[in-house]
């Protein structure tokens, strides 16, 4: 199950992949991909849904539509730097004993053709 966000930024929808690499509009049956809706229960649900009655989004990855970042209303991320030594022999740095621990506030994602 591949679940997508799709349509112009800050106005996304959210999808789903068929077999043929087709967007299905899953706005009818969740709100938006956030984490409130990356529930056990949730996803569950959605694995039973059968996409060939989801409305068909016009346009073919990975030209149209765009896909947008790939969970909506995040308010950060908390990140363990578990790959540190790699970005220490970059900049010439001593490795820390400990594993870094740093954040990237909102809105740390974009989708893969957004300009930055």
């Amino acid at each position: 199950m591949k679940l997508v966000r799709y349509g112009l930024p800050n106005q996304e929808k959210p999808g789903i992949l068929d077999s043929d690499g087709q967007i299905r509009d899953l706005s009818g049956t969740v709100p938006d991909i956030t984490g409130e809706y990356l529930s056990p229960a949730t996803l569950a649900s959605l694995r039973n849904i059968d996409l060939a009655r989801l409305p068909l989004v016009p346009g073919k990855p990975p030209d149209k539509p765009r896909f947008g970042p790939c969970v909506g209303r995040v308010g950060k991320f908390v990140c363990i730097g578990l790959n540190y030594s790699d970005h220490a022999a970059e900049a010439g740095m001593k490795v820390p004993s400990e594993p870094v621990i740093f954040m990237k506030a909102h809105p740390p994602s974009v989708g893969r053709t957004t300009i930055l």
